[in-house]
């Protein structure tokens, strides 16, 4: 007999340890379910000791408890399926399928491969196949939850970048649970006992569920919309659809989980997002907050890293490199040979590798069956730590906060279709003869419309008239300023791009400057060499910025443009700002350098017309170089830019601008 006190209070233990463990880590960037995690191998004999764990959790209530742990991952799993949306890939097939079929074929063949060198941590009795099998599949997988809200946390899911991972981590996960349960059925069902048949009708218990139970549960959509909510008899039939698929299943030799995973992907996705949301939100607190803890204790009862030596150090290490090579370099080959930019792809590899609470769950699976030893299942649980801690490091290096927050902006502008114009803010310098900035800022437009070049002519603010006060120079400086101004606006109008002069007096022309560009929040910025405010403007600036030499003139199109390339962020960016000079005036291209990258982007550039020059003498030409070179026109990139790609990136013609 045992005592529901104790049992009571060992589960307002799990839930206090978990939720701290949890807002710990949550603090410096690190998904708060790995926070759990630990806490459940923190209450095991790894950390307090077997002692103190078996006093806190003697034997003849962990039955219990690990009952409740069943009832929670049935429930988890029948989130994953629930949170699955295939429309996600819809638009994405290419890549989609490029990067899961790679990225689970990859790890797969390498755990198979890295079963050969553990075979010594094969359990007793325990076949080699079904063994190596289970290392492959246990490699393979990506936790959706998790990376869905990584994605979230970063505000990435509303990025290209951030679709695209999801929409491979939706088609990773449906080839990654086949693939384990094809290797659970081999484990599990032994075919040659009285009931081993039964592993066979898996398939078409499957077949039955999409093509006829799917269909039938569309009356819950009708029965929520009929009633406006989610009412007790919705839920109550979803749950019992839940338990009875989750049976099934494990009598079917597979395992339980399986069925609650097939079960919630195939409630009904049309026209049903609140009926799924409030399923989502009803059952995700209780497995969250309660169940899902006290799976991570019964797992952390099992781990026990007291019990490694160095030859599992040695083979710890093999695991890891195994588990984020295979997976890293199979989805970041697989999204390159599907076209994705390198940045991209990195970011892929990262997100792909996070395992999490899935592979938790796979790694119960492992034990239950007696495929994996103790040592070997303390050695994965550790694997899925590290794979998970790691992505929100790397990612923040990868892709950092502030690319997100651009993308986003950039998504939000292709959302606004006709609506949306490209600015550039071109900072009138000292002379007034800002023809050259101009015509800079309309190359940096790359022939998009609507497009708009912003100029800022802020004066100094003077001396406070007074009545009787000589007016003469006043009135002459802004006639001046008056037709400097008309001239630049038929200037653009001449090129096709409005422009528009901001021009005031200023008791504070740097700080004014500084508040116009996080105001219109260019896509390019263009500035004079000599102007007083330029660090500070520069340091406000996020966007592509080119620096206009003192006494530049416009640029005419028979005169070759140099682009002095060396390496770096801010040499990709002159090389795009000369190619735009160069394809709006027609004029011949130069890339002056010796990298091996200049042979790749001058191919790429050749290959979308732009005429290339071997040689120019630049004492002839319009020289572009990177940011921080004198007495050229130079150019910097955006804060954390990615890689260019030359292939794609917008360029303008000369057609166009002949034509406007």
């Amino acid at each position: 007999m045992f005592d529901i006190a104790v049992i009571l209070a060992q589960l307002a233990l799990i839930i206090v340890v978990a939720r701290v463990a949890g807002a710990l880590v949550a603090k410096v960037g690190i998904p708060p379910v790995v926070g759990e995690i630990f806490a459940g191998v923190a209450l095991g004999p790894s950390l307090i000791g077997p002692t103190a764990s078996q006093h806190l959790f003697p034997a003849d209530t962990v039955p219990f408890l690990s009952l409740l742990s069943n009832v929670g991952l049935v429930l988890f799993m029948f989130v994953v399926g629930l949170e699955l949306d295939v429309a996600l890939i819809r638009g994405r097939e290419r890549v989609a399928a490029s990067v899961s079929v790679l990225s689970i074929l990859l790890p797969f063949s390498l755990g198979v491969g890295l079963a050969n060198f553990l075979d010594d941590l094969r359990p007793d009795g325990v076949d080699f196949l079904p063994f190596a099998l289970f290392m492959g599949a246990s490699m393979s997988i990506t936790a959706f939850p998790v990376l869905a809200r990584i994605l979230t946390d970063r505000r990435m899911h509303r990025t290209e970048t951030g679709g695209i991972s999801l929409a491979c981590a939706a088609t990773d996960d449906v080839l990654a649970w086949t693939i384990l349960a094809v290797v659970v059925a081999i484990a599990g069902g032994d075919t040659q006992s009285d009931h081993g048949w039964l592993v066979y009708l898996a398939i078409p218990f499957a077949l039955l569920a999409i093509f006829v139970v799917r269909p039938a549960l569309t009356v819950l959509t009708r029965m929520y919309a009929k009633a406006g909510e989610l009412t007790p008899t919705i839920l109550s039939i979803v749950l019992v659809g839940l338990l009875l698929s989750s049976a099934a299943t494990e009598y079917l030799h597979i395992h339980y989980i399986f069925g609650a995973f097939l079960f919630g992907a195939i409630i009904p996705h049309e026209q049903a997002a609140a009926l799924r949301h409030e399923i989502l939100v009803r059952l995700e607190q209780i497995s969250v907050l309660l169940l899902l803890p006290v799976f991570f204790l019964i797992s952390g009862l099992k781990v026990d890293l007291r019990g490694l030596d160095a030859h599992n150090l040695v083979q710890l290490v093999a695991i890891l490199m195994v588990a984020i090579v295979g997976k890293y370099v199979g989805a970041y080959v697989g999204a390159r040979w599907a076209g994705v930019p390198h940045w991209q792809s990195n970011a892929l590899g990262i997100l792909m590798n996070t395992r999490g609470l899935t592979e938790l769950v796979i790694l119960n699976v492992g034990l239950s069956l007696g495929l994996l030893s103790v040592d070997l299942f303390t050695m994965m649980v550790v694997m899925a730590l590290v794979t998970t801690v790691m992505t929100g490091p790397l990612l923040a290096r990868a892709y950092p906060q502030r690319r997100v927050a651009r993308d986003i902006a950039e998504a939000e502008r292709a959302a606004l279709g006709e609506d949306m114009v490209d600015r550039v803010l071109v900072v009138s310098g000292p002379t007034g003869d800002d023809r050259a900035a101009v015509d800079c800022a309309v190359a940096m437009l790359a022939g998009a419309r609507p497009a708009e070049i912003v100029v800022a002519d802020l004066q100094p603010q003077g001396r406070l008239l007074e009545v009787g006060s000589g007016l003469s120079g006043e009135l002459a400086d802004m006639a001046a300023a008056m037709e400097q101004q008309e001239g630049l606006v038929r200037r653009g109008r001449e090129l096709g791009i409005p422009v528009r002069v901001i021009a005031h007096p200023s008791a504070d022309v740097q700080q004014d400057l500084v508040e116009l560009v996080a105001a219109i929040a260019p896509q390019g910025l263009v500035l004079w060499a000599d102007d007083p405010t330029r660090t500070a403007v520069l340091a406000a600036a996020e966007c592509p910025v080119a620096v206009v030499p003192v006494g530049a003139a416009p640029h005419e199109g028979a005169v070759p443009v140099v682009v002095r390339f060396d390496s770096g962020a801010d040499s990709e960016a002159a090389v795009v700002l000369g190619a735009r000079i160069a394809a709006r005036t027609g004029a011949a291209l130069v890339l002056a350098g010796d990298s091996r990258r200049v042979a790749g982007i001058r191919s790429s550039l050749e290959r979308r017309g732009v005429r290339l020059l071997d040689s120019a003498d630049e004492a002839l030409a319009l020289v572009v170089a990177p940011f921080g070179t004198d007495g050229v026109l130079t150019a910097r990139a955006e804060a954390d830019a990615a890689p260019v790609d030359f292939d794609v990136i917008e360029l303008g013609t000369h057609a166009e601008s002949a034509q406007a």
